[in-house]
Formats: structure tokens, sequence, C-alpha cells
């Protein structure tokens, strides 16, 4: 066969293989075959749009219209997930400017300023740490004047404890941490308890795994860290003692990608070797489902154990509290937990507690102002 003839037949080949491409995902839609479940983007495909004379509808239909075929169209969860695989595994590209990739597959979250929290630049200012000790001083004394304990704690991102797995080209500029400079300002002017738990943290990671590869979080074990600080700074008189790590269980399954590996679309792919901490007695805390009626809609969950006589606890955090909750649930009555940063009055002020815990990630402290002590806490101490 002459190079012309072979020329025309690959030509040919092409040409059918493009038409495939094309005609085999419509024939699917149409027929409704491998439509997909967006099981992994953790949302509801687009609905069909609604059929309606009005000129608001008709001219809203093109594009509710684009939005259903693109969520619906046939073989659309492999085909994207094949098109972020090339691009991850292949040309070692994020397919989303919320991730970076790391090294030896270490995923690190990239927005909300992570980059810069790393890089410690700029610094915070004197005007910033001295907003935040006057916040925090005067929600100590608040609560303080109503007998109350409160505890400030630091969640460090995964980039202040494993920078060795970020990319290359990532580099600390500011010679001091804004963690540092705001733990160092508020231990030397205020009376602000501060539970840092990066010490211990960075000598443990040497034997083990403190955060997932694939999630921006501190795994079970990361936690367990400053679970032991939070409780050691309470000082509870009585009550349960602050668990020791020979008290758990190490133990690790495999589960699908979790957070980050989810914005890539890759959540099924990189799989992730979870490691947990299994008490080795059952644990006595509980979740009251459903929530009863508060004064706050943000509430996520309130938690009790079997002892009344334990103390009361509410617990304001972000998303890296939830690994501390297993931990920090025993050793009260009752725990309320809102998904939120700031103290709040009304919750306080209905629940009672013996114990306040605020937690911050570490890259919202330079990014994220403190808020307003005296709107949050109103009220004068009684």
């Amino acid at each position: 066969m002459d190079l012309p003839h072979l020329t025309r037949r690959l030509d040919g080949l092409l040409v059918v293989l493009f038409v495939l491409a094309l005609a085999v995902p419509l024939v699917g839609t149409v027929a409704g075959i491998g439509r997909a479940a967006l099981t992994e983007e953790h949302r509801k495909p687009a609905p069909f749009p609604a059929v309606s004379l009005t000129w608001a509808d008709l001219a809203a239909w093109p594009e509710g219209f684009t939005r259903y075929f693109a969520d619906h169209f046939a073989f659309r969860t492999p085909l994207v997930r094949w098109q972020a695989l090339l691009r991850v595994k292949g040309l070692h590209t994020a397919t989303t400017r919320d991730v970076m990739l790391g090294r030896d597959g270490w995923l690190f979250y990239a927005d909300e300023e992570s980059v810069a929290d790393f890089a410690a630049d700029p610094p915070m200012t004197t005007a910033e740490l001295e907003a935040w000790r006057l916040t925090l001083q005067h929600t100590h004394d608040w609560l303080a004047a109503r007998g109350v304990r409160f505890v400030f704690v630091i969640g460090p991102d995964k980039h202040v404890l494993y920078p060795e797995y970020l990319p290359a080209g990532i580099q600390r500029i500011g010679a001091t941490t804004r963690i540092d400079q705001l733990v160092t300002y508020l231990r030397e002017r205020s009376t602000v308890t501060v539970v840092d738990p990066r010490l211990p943290m960075a000598a443990a990671k040497a034997f083990d795994r403190l955060y997932h590869r694939t999630d921006t979080h501190w795994n079970a074990r990361g936690a367990f860290f400053a679970y032991q600080q939070i409780m050691d700074s309470l000082r509870l008189s009585g009550g349960v003692p602050t668990k020791g790590r020979l008290e758990f269980e190490a133990r690790s399954v495999m589960v699908p990608g979790k957070d980050l590996a989810r914005l890539l679309g890759l959540r099924s792919v990189l799989r992730e070797e979870d490691l947990v901490l299994v008490p080795r007695e059952p644990r006595h805390a509980r979740v009251v489902e459903p929530p009863e009626t508060r004064p706050t809609d943000e509430v996520e969950r309130i938690v009790t154990t079997r002892d009344g006589a334990l103390p009361r606890a509410v617990v304001f955090r972000d998303s890296f509290g939830s690994a501390l909750v297993p931990f920090l649930s025993e050793h009260f009555s009752r725990a309320v937990y809102l998904w939120q940063s700031n103290v709040d009055l009304p919750t306080i002020e209905a629940e009672h507690p013996d114990v306040v815990i605020q937690e911050w990630v570490g890259r919202h402290i330079g990014s994220v102002s403190p808020y307003d002590p005296v709107a949050a806490l109103s009220a004068p101490p009684q």
C-alpha cells in the first residue's frame, strides 16, 4: 500500500473516530444511558428548565438548557475524570486554582491566602495584633466574670507541619510566621489561654502522619495533640482525665480521596489511607439528633454523655474542629458545637457553660479580621 493511500485511510479513520466521539454521548443522552450523578462533585444536577411562555422564562431558557445538558450528557462522569487524570497525572497540573499539587502525592489547599500564610508575607502589623488581643481579652474577661473558662485554639494548616511536601516554587519569605506573631503577642500582653499544638505535633510527625494527604485538615492522630493541650490547659478538677495515646488503637483504612481530591474531580482515583484512633473502651458521648431548638440556626451538633455531673461546654469552631469532637465530648455532660469562628451571646446565655472553646484555623489569622467583641458580647456582666 502506497503512502498517499495509507494517509487517506488514516484521515478517514480520524474522521470516523471524531464523529463517534460526538455521536456516542449524544445518542447516550437521548437514550438515557450513562447519565451523571455528580456524586464526586457533591451537588445535584441542574434540572430541566421550566417551559413557559413568559418573556423572562423564554429569555432564560437557553442558558438553563445549557446547564442541564452540561450536567446530564451521557458518560459525563468518566469523561470529566479522564480529563482531570490526564491533567493531574500526565501534565502535573491542577484542575482548579484551589488545589496545589505537592510532592509524593500530597495535595494542599491554595485558597483563602494559604500561600501567603506559609510565606508569612506580608507579616501582621502591630495594629492587627492589637485588634486580636483586644477581641480575645474582652471575650476572656466577659466569660471570666460569669465563671466560665475560655481557651483559644489555633489549628495549624497542613503547610505549617509539612512544608517539605509543598511544590518547589513555594518558599517562605517572612522570618516569623503569623501564628508565631500572634501567639507571642497574646502570651506577652494578655491573660488569654492560647493552645498552639505545633511543637508536639512537629516532634510526633517523625513517627506518624498527622494530616490527610488528599485533604485540607489534620487527621485524628494530629487532632489528638490539640485535644490533649486543650484539656490540660482547662485544668478541670475531677471529671474524666485527659486520655493518653495508649488508650487508643491506631488503625488505618483505605477510603476515597477527601476534599482536595474531590475538588480535582479525582475522589475515586486518588484514594486515601485514613489513619484513625479507635478507643479501647467504648465512648460514652452521643449526638442528640435532631438538634434541639436553639437561639441560633448555626448549631451543628449537641453531644451529651451519661454523666450529668460533668461540666458543660460550648465550642465555636471551623472545619478543623470536626476531628476534635470525638475526643472533647467525653469530658462534658453536654457540649454544643457551632460551626462558626466567633462567639455569640445567645448560645452562651442559653447554655450556661463552664467552658468555652474557640478554635480558629491558622491561615485565617492574618487574612480574616477578628470579630467585634462588644457587638458579640454586648450584655454587661451579671
